[in-house]
Formats: C-alpha cells, structure tokens, sequence
C-alpha cells in the first residue's frame, strides 16, 4: 500500500506538468491580452506592464520562467493589485472550504439516504421519491436552481438572506457565534448539494439493487440474521465502492469551489476569484488556480483508492 501511494503523489507531477503546460498554451492562443480595454491604455503604460509580469519576453521565455517559479512554489502576482497568487488563493479558499464541505455534507447525507431507501423499498412510494429527485436533481442546472432559490424563497417570501457569504472569512473567527448568519448560508448550500445529491442518490440505488440480488446475501437471510444487520454490515458496505467512485471527485470539486454558484451569491470565494481572473485575463490568477484544483482533484482520487481497500479487504494494492 505504501508503495502504491508513493507512485501515485510521484504521478502527480507529470499530471501537474501537462495541466500547466496545456492552460499555458491556450491562454496565450486566445486573440487579445490582459491589459486590452475598451478605452486603450498608453503604449508606454502597456509596455511598462509587459515588462513586469514577463509578457514582453517570448513565449517559449514565459513557460520557462513559469515553470521555474512554480518549482519554487511561486504562483506569481495577479495583474489586479500585485498581490501573491498564493495569498488570494488562500483568502478565499476558508469560505470556499466551508460552501464546498457543507454543501458535499447535504449531498451524501441525503444522496445516500435516498439511495438505500429507493433500492429497500423498490417500486414503492419512497423508491418513486427517490427517482424523481434524482432525475430532476441531476437535470436542473445548479445557476437556475440558485435563481429560483432566490426569487421564491428570498425575493418572494423572505425566510433567507443574500449576496455575501453567512460564515466567517478568517479561520480566527469560526468559534465566534457572532461570524456565523444562518440565513445567508442555506440557499447557496442547497444549490451546491442539489447535482451531486441527486448523482450520489442515483448510483446508491443502483448499486444497492446489484448487491441485495447476490447469493451472499441471500446466505446471509438463510443464516437467521437479522435484516438490518444484513442491510449494514453486508448490503451497504458492498454497495459503496462505486459510490466512493463518485464521491471523491464530486468532494474536490465542491471543495475547490463552485465557480457559479460564488458567483450567483456574491460569495468571496476561491471560485468567484477564478471567475473575475477569467474575465481580466489574469494570467498568473488563472494558472495557480488551475494548478490548484488540480492538486486538489488528483489528492481526493487517491484517497478514494485508498478507501476501497478500507471497504473492500478484498482490494489490495501492490
């Protein structure tokens, strides 16, 4: 097992490579620059600019320099303000964090509750349930799901609050009480959850169904154990390895940040920030995020692998 692990963190550089180099490529393939507005800036201006973020180098310079700092750990500065990439990453990564786990909380406490109750109860009333928000879950986009949140449930009726995000944005702050708004966090939290609840839901069911029809379970009745003993220590078990499948990726995501979602809610997080360097062509704001997400991305599957051998004894790593 050990060995395992250490291929797969050595594997990630490679992976981290062919990322940055491909985000490289097609930031600078894209027609325009980062200081192109619609009122031109001076020529002197742009070229002192160039000068200081590299950009008046050739490119073949640039990915050199680039890669250079990043085997130092250095992101750059992002073209807005000067500040450290490393520095706006981690500002918003703690609300970011808080959005992603919440919302990944919701969605497997309900994908899977809903998945195990479908599959219990299958072509009952609380199967169709399940069904039904699975389906519907998985094809309403979360930004249409946030606006009809908002319009009923904030416009309309007032229960919630918007724009903002309800929690602290300094991990200093997370014990005092007074950091923590209720009303801001729970309509952003359930657009999050919405999709991976409704995939999560989906493959439980389904692979509950393939698991209830085994003959180890059936032995497992014949032997006079009890039903809900079968259901835990025999049913479920088995059934989550496709389901970790899922989960690991669908954590990193929300995690690393839901870019429309912060951005729908105003939420000052790592998302909304990936989102604005976007539309500034910040380059160096878009490569470290990418990076970032990628690293992120790459830890949670690896974990995901290292879970299956928890589940299933059978799965050993060589």
């Amino acid at each position: 097992m050990t060995g395992y692990v250490v291929r797969r963190v050595l594997w990630l550089v490679p992976v981290l490579w062919a990322v940055a180099t491909i985000t490289f490529i097609l930031m600078h393939a894209v027609p325009g620059g980062p200081f192109t507005q619609e009122k031109p800036l001076p020529q002197s201006i742009i070229n002192a600019l160039n000068a200081r973020y590299n950009l008046n180098e050739p490119l073949w310079k640039q990915y050199v320099l680039y890669l250079w700092h990043i085997l130092h750990l250095d992101l750059g500065l992002s073209f807005r303000g000067d500040r450290d990439v490393a520095e706006l990453i981690r500002a918003g990564f703690f609300v970011t964090v808080q959005l992603g786990f919440l919302g990944f909380l919701v969605a497997a406490v309900l994908g899977l509750t809903l998945g195990v109750f479908s599959a219990l109860n299958q072509n009952g009333p609380m199967d169709y349930i399940g069904v039904f928000f699975a389906t519907v879950g998985a094809s309403l986009p979360n930004f249409v799901l946030a606006a009809f949140l908002i319009i009923i449930f904030a416009v309309k009726l007032g229960w919630f609050d918007v724009l903002g995000w309800g929690g602290p944005t300094q991990i200093g702050d997370a014990l005092d009480p007074g950091a923590w708004h209720l009303k801001k966090m729970v309509l952003p939290i359930i657009a999050v959850a919405a999709l991976p609840a409704a995939y999560i839901a989906r493959v439980t069911r389904a692979s509950m169904l393939e698991v209830l029809s085994q003959d180890y379970i059936r032995t497992a009745h014949a032997k006079g154990l009890a039903n809900y003993v079968v259901i835990l220590r025999h049913a479920i078990k088995n059934a989550m390895i496709p389901v970790l499948t899922i989960m690991g990726p669908t954590a990193a995501v929300l995690v690393t940040g839901s870019f429309i979602i912060e951005t729908t809610f105003a939420i000052p997080g790592v998302g909304r920030a990936f989102v604005d360097a976007v539309l500034r062509r910040d380059y160096a704001m878009i490569m470290g995020s990418t990076l970032f997400y990628t690293a992120i991305v790459a830890f949670a599957n690896l974990v995901v692998d290292v879970l299956y051998a928890v589940v299933d004894p059978r799965i050993r790593y060589r």
